[in-house]
């Protein structure tokens, strides 16, 4: 049975899953405006194990959010996995971010847009259809009123970057979800078993997270 820990800190979200066969039995997350993931995402680890009788020998996989996102946040939570990934040679597996956010929602017809808030009016987007595949490549993109005019079937918004665009796309067409915020370790479970059992790894040593953007040092 193979048993793989879920992280995912690429936004203000701190989120650890441990899941069995694809399923998620339990998870740990906190979302708060400091960034707290270095203080928070060993606890939670560390909880996690211990409430589900597991020790760190039992886990078969890591799986870590590979990005786009916070510096910050990737940085943590990529070096916390590669280090367990090395003490206890196990196998490291890579999820996009922005799948995970759009799997958070279900629709019938239309397109998912998740949005990751990248200051100002920029953000972190792709386009899903809705059995999740994307069908337009991750970029960082200004949104304004001429945004997504070629497309005219119903686009499913999700994410902490749409809510500063309510007002800016308007029409029936877009279709906001404010009770969806940050991506989430609960759904990394299915795709990350998924990849486990086609052992589509990355490699620890050189597996750098998706950062799309250069970090810029700001006062």
């Amino acid at each position: 049975m193979a048993i793989i820990l879920n992280i995912e800190t690429a936004t203000k979200n701190c989120s650890v899953a441990l899941a069995k066969e694809g399923k998620a039995i339990a998870c740990k997350e906190i979302a708060e405006q400091n960034f707290s993931h270095a203080e928070k995402l060993h606890v939670f680890i560390e909880e996690l194990l211990a409430e589900n009788n597991l020790q760190f020998s039992d886990l078969n996989a890591i799986a870590v959010s590979q990005g786009p996102g916070s510096y910050t946040g990737l940085r943590i939570s990529v070096s916390s996995a590669k280090g367990f990934c090395y003490a206890l040679n196990i196998p490291m597996i890579a999820i996009d971010t922005l799948q995970l956010l759009a799997k958070q929602i279900q629709i019938e017809n239309g397109i998912i847009i998740p949005m990751i808030d990248a200051r100002r009016m920029e953000v972190f987007t792709a386009i899903y259809d809705k059995s999740y595949k994307q069908i337009r490549n991750t970029q960082a993109e200004i949104i304004d009123e001429t945004s997504y005019q070629e497309i005219s079937e119903k686009m499913h918004l999700v994410g902490d970057g749409t809510e500063k665009f309510k007002n800016t796309l308007t029409g029936d067409k877009f279709v906001f979800h404010s009770d969806v915020i940050f991506p989430s370790a609960k759904q990394m479970s299915e795709l990350s078993f998924d990849k486990y059992k086609k052992s589509d790894f990355v490699d620890v040593a050189y597996f750098e997270p998706y950062y799309l953007k250069d970090f810029v040092l700001t006062k």
